[in-house]
């Protein structure tokens, strides 16, 4: 009871819903549909396949909004930040995509995410009005609590069944983060995305439209539990779904499976082949081909023709050079349907097609992800990990070369960082880790809290540097060299978070007649009094286009801090006498090249404006960029 009267109209429209379930949607009675379910009067607006939602427009809005983010380092959060070319990112997934994007566009091999599965418990990232605005947003999700940490009832929104757009604030959230995705894949590259029943059938759609339906390459059944739960209310569900997409699917060349036992025990050698164990494949094929159909006569005597519809697989002329090699079998008696013989020889190196069921006994179920947790972190301080063999047969399909960038932007755990590494230190390979992940605050009941993390970031990060003892303590066993894995990256790992430019922001809609003077005068010097010289460095990297895994060569000037950024880029940020600085960059450029670009800041030049221009003019005529900023 709740004191009030019954509420008529919910009462009829349930009767109604009851009746025809097909003329509503997410709950709501959909007018052109149950118009078009009782009359002859049938018009759909924008009449055309396509998938909308609620908000679907404003989800084009937030992925087309720039940010002035960046990534702020933590080396002591990190574990030997200089060396190591892994990278964990604390913040908010979307802002960092496009942190990423001048980075990293179209350099990842492979991305693999667990998003919320939408159950309606979850609590993700979505607004309560999709018309809210970029700086109410960004309020919002800066709002944190006494000890600096984001706020869960500030940074989420519980995402309930009962919300009249359930599905919509999923799509939302999902659109514009796989949209970033897909522009920082490889031509070759893949994506996985682990999801359930809730949201599988939208998840294809969405994906079908941002990577397009010819890329699909499979939707895994993933067997995460081993035995049924008997007090399931109808059916114990034991399966969760990876779907699978290429970038471009003529780039991209699966990972094939090494061969089992248990394949292998398929093939015999009734004819004592000196070629050994082979298996009979049907000689005949669905699709047609008239030269390919004519009669065959059995060493029986018998003649025998494709079946109906079919045709052989094998011209005439190559069905008698088979059958003068020995590679065509007519049974043990002469009178079988013909078979091509398929040699064991022949095929080991060619690896297994994998199947779309991933059986919990070759990938694992999630209590052993979960346990695999409890092992490494003494606790079970997060629910649902995955299994490091899932991830690592992830991998191996996605076909990585040694030196890939695997991507995971809902890190969780950081499951996937440990299959990473796992996976370097057994065949030396030297593939990089990005993942990123929210700082959730803990709930203080968890196992979690009680254990001290305050985040699921701080799981994820504890659970990476325990990895890595974890790799190093096996190596040292081998003798191997106690910091580097075979590959030769060492074992490690940059922290960042996502911090707000260490710039000011010129903010146009704040100005006005009265305050113009006054904001002219906070922009005379566009640095931050919070900034420092690396985070300045950092953030100057990634939005000119530079990855963590370029070099940073700090230079020896005695007026100055230079850097040069890759090989092309050389930063000057600070300097005890610029002139004396620019003398120096300037007579540097003839053994330098490479060097085409110089940032530096124009405080610098302490309203020095001969300075400044002579200095634009002599570069210019090195052929040498230059900015200030």
């Amino acid at each position: 009871m709740d004191g009030n009267s019954m509420d008529i109209l919910q009462e009829r429209l349930e009767r109604l819903k009851e009746l025809f379930p097909e003329v509503f949607s997410e709950g709501k009675l959909d007018l052109e549909k149950f118009k078009a379910s009782f009359t002859d009067d049938i018009h759909f607006n924008n009449e055309r396949y396509v998938m909308n939602w609620a908000g679907k427009g404003d989800a084009f809005r937030v992925l087309q909004i720039p940010t002035t983010a960046t990534l702020r380092p933590e080396p002591e959060k990190s574990v030997r930040f200089d060396e190591s070319d892994h990278v964990f990112i604390e913040g908010e997934n979307l802002e960092v995509l496009k942190v990423l994007q001048k980075s990293y566009f179209g350099k990842i091999k492979c991305i693999l995410i667990d998003p919320p599965y939408n159950t309606g418990n979850d609590s993700f990232i979505y607004p309560d009005s999709f018309k809210e605005n970029k700086e109410d947003y960004q309020k919002r999700i800066g709002d944190k609590d006494e000890e600096g940490f984001l706020m869960k009832e500030g940074f989420f929104r519980k995402n309930s069944k009962e919300s009249g757009h359930y599905h919509s604030n999923w799509l939302s959230m999902m659109f514009p983060r796989l949209f970033l995705a897909k522009n920082l894949l490889r031509e070759d590259g893949v994506i996985f995305v682990h999801i359930d029943d809730n949201e599988v059938h939208n998840l294809r759609m969405v994906m079908n439209e941002i990577f397009g339906e010819e890329n699909f390459l499979a939707q895994f059944v993933w067997q995460r539990a081993y035995s049924p739960k008997n007090d399931a209310r109808f059916v114990s569900n034991s399966h969760d779904y990876v779907l699978m997409y290429a970038r471009q699917l003529g780039s991209f060349s699966i990972g094939r499976l090494e061969r089992t036992e248990e394949a292998n025990a398929r093939y015999s050698n009734p004819d004592n082949d000196s070629r050994g164990a082979w298996k009979p494949s049907d000689l005949s094929v669905k699709t047609y081909t008239p030269e390919n159909d004519y009669p065959i006569t059995l060493p029986s005597g018998r003649i025998v023709e494709p079946p109906a519809g079919r045709c052989w697989r094998l011209s005439k002329k190559a069905f008698f050079e088979r059958l003068h090699d020995n590679r065509i079998w007519f049974g043990t008696d002469g009178n079988s349907v013909p078979a091509l013989k398929r040699f064991l020889t022949e095929l080991k190196f060619e690896g297994m097609a994998p199947t779309s069921i991933l059986l919990y006994k070759d990938v694992g179920h999630s209590q052993e992800g979960a346990q695999e947790v409890v092992k490494l972190l003494d606790s079970g301080v997060f629910d649902g990990p995955k299994p490091v063999r899932l991830i690592k047969r992830l991998l191996h399909l996605a076909n990585p070369d040694p030196d890939s960038l695997i991507l995971d932007f809902f890190a969780g755990s950081g499951t996937t960082a440990q299959a990473v590494l796992e996976l370097n230190a057994e065949d030396g390979g030297n593939r990089k880790f990005i993942l990123v992940q929210l700082p959730e605050a803990c709930d203080p009941s968890s196992e979690a809290f009680k254990a001290g993390y305050k985040t699921i970031a701080d799981i994820t990060r504890e659970r990476i540097r325990r990895v890595i003892r974890k790799v190093e303590t096996a190596s040292s066993r081998l003798s191997l060299l106690p910091n580097r894995q075979d590959g030769g990256s060492t074992l490690g790992f940059k922290s960042f978070r996502l911090a707000p430019s260490n710039f000011k922001v010129w903010r146009g809609d704040t100005v006005t007649e009265e305050n113009l003077e006054a904001q002219m005068d906070i922009f005379t010097d566009p640095l931050k009094a919070t900034c420092d010289l690396a985070a300045m460095r950092w953030e100057l990297m990634f939005k000119s286009g530079y990855a963590v895994t370029d070099t940073a060569e700090k230079l020896d000037c005695p007026h100055g801090e230079l850097t040069v950024i890759g090989e092309d880029l050389l930063l000057l940020l600070a300097a005890s006498d610029m002139a004396q600085a620019v003398a120096w960059t300037l007579e540097l450029l003839p053994t330098r090249p490479e060097i085409r670009k110089v940032i530096t800041l124009d405080p610098l030049f302490k309203d020095n404006d001969p300075l400044k221009t002579n200095t634009a003019l002599q570069l210019r005529d090195a052929g040498v960029g230059f900015k200030t900023l």
